[in-house]
């Protein structure tokens, strides 16, 4: 039994993060609710899996590092505040050892991401993309910002794996 609980406890954390990429990408807007989610979420995970206060204590510090770097963002017009709240949740869940994968895969996902949106917004792809779904030609605005949410979701998921939540799971 404890092991499924664990599973389904880990299964929070993916299932936000893309759920939070998701809802940024179709309407521009992360709920606070995902990110609140994910905080909470996150001690009966770590408890389960048999994190050591210690540990915990790092996944706390790094999650907060995380949100001072995502309110700087903020602050800069870089990214939105949901981003930043999720960006740093995220954060909370990957702690140190996967902090530089989860940072390096979502500046990736981030360029990746743009160059798809230049390509949306392009003279010659706008026209078919504003026959599309509301959500779909709103992307296609190049007066729109970028979800970057999505690429939060795309390095957070890469970078899981490298957690220590995940490694202290025994069926990884």
């Amino acid at each position: 039994m404890i092991p499924l609980l664990q599973a389904v406890l880990l299964l929070v954390f993916p299932v936000l993060v893309v759920v939070g990429g998701l809802r940024d990408l179709t309407s521009f807007t992360i709920p606070n609710w995902i990110s609140g989610l994910l905080i909470l979420g996150f001690v009966p995970a770590a408890l389960l899996l048999g994190i050591s206060p210690s540990v915990m204590g790092l996944h706390l510090l790094v999650g907060l590092a995380a949100l001072a770097a995502g309110v700087a963002m903020f602050a800069l017009r870089w990214i939105g505040g949901g981003d930043a709240k999720l960006f740093a949740a995220a954060a909370l869940w990957l702690g140190g050892p996967a902090m530089i994968s989860y940072v390096v895969m979502t500046g990736l996902a981030g360029g990746a991401l743009a160059l798809a949106l230049l390509s949306l917004r392009s003279p010659m792809l706008r026209p078919y993309v504003l026959s599309g779904p509301a959500w779909f030609g709103r992307l296609a605005d190049p007066a729109e910002s970028v979800p970057y949410g999505v690429a939060i979701a795309v390095g957070a998921l890469l970078a899981f794996p490298a957690s220590s939540l995940m490694q202290a799971w025994p069926g990884f």
